[in-house]
């Protein structure tokens, strides 16, 4: 492994770390799973990350053929993956996106009266793999110039997968841990960092577009 896979790999991991926010997610975990036992939280657990990786997985492989059947440039893609980004940094920061999280649960939890399959809906979409996750997970694979650096990417999202597959075990005591305003406060911090890493997405897609500095 050289310094190049371990640069694109760090670049990758704390973007994705952001974006899945599986400390922000292990409330609302707890929450859906609060009705049934543990063998039922870990069945959730267990499943919603399968699900989450299938998704994240499959945009990051086949993400490049769908883009060059629609005809769109990975410059155009990556000021556009940019501005979603910076959107969903904005909501992390002001909490909207967590409370947006916590409605889906409240309503859901409203319909259900005993323990239900969450893993898919609303767990493993879209809170895990959301429109950001997804959409980074294309970009990153098609900006890659070498199978070291895809490589690196699927490293990454493995990684992250397999920690919020520990959150989400351990998603009970964690939240007592934490505490809201403990969780609230990463949140925000991590909408800060992904806020900053959606601007220079932005700033690359334009320069690229326009052949700005070539």
């Amino acid at each position: 492994m050289t310094g190049d896979f371990f640069s694109v790999f760090t670049a990758s991991f704390v973007t994705f770390f952001v974006l899945i926010d599986a400390v922000g997610v292990a409330p609302i975990f707890a929450s859906l799973t609060a009705r049934g036992d543990a063998r039922y939280r870990r069945e959730m657990a267990w499943k919603s990350i399968f699900v989450a990786s299938l998704i994240i997985f499959g945009f990051a492989f086949f993400g490049a053929w769908l883009l060059q059947q629609l005809k769109i440039t990975i410059d155009a893609f990556r000021a556009a993956g940019g501005v979603l980004l910076f959107l969903i940094a904005l909501d992390m920061v002001f909490e909207k996106r967590t409370e947006r999280r916590e409605t889906r649960a409240d309503e859901y939890l409203e319909e259900h009266e005993k323990p239900d399959d969450v893993s898919v809906f609303p767990i493993g979409i879209p809170m895990l793999a959301g429109p950001g996750s997804i959409a980074t997970a294309m970009l990153f694979m098609t900006q890659s110039a070498s199978w070291e650096q895809k490589g690196a990417v699927l490293s990454a999202i493995g990684v992250n997968m397999l920690l919020c597959l520990v959150v989400f075990l351990l998603a009970a005591p964690l939240v007592k841990a934490l505490g809201e305003s403990v969780a609230g406060a990463i949140t925000r911090i991590f909408g800060v960092i992904l806020a900053a890493l959606s601007t220079q997405l932005i700033i690359d897609g334009i320069i690229g577009a326009f052949g700005i500095g070539g």
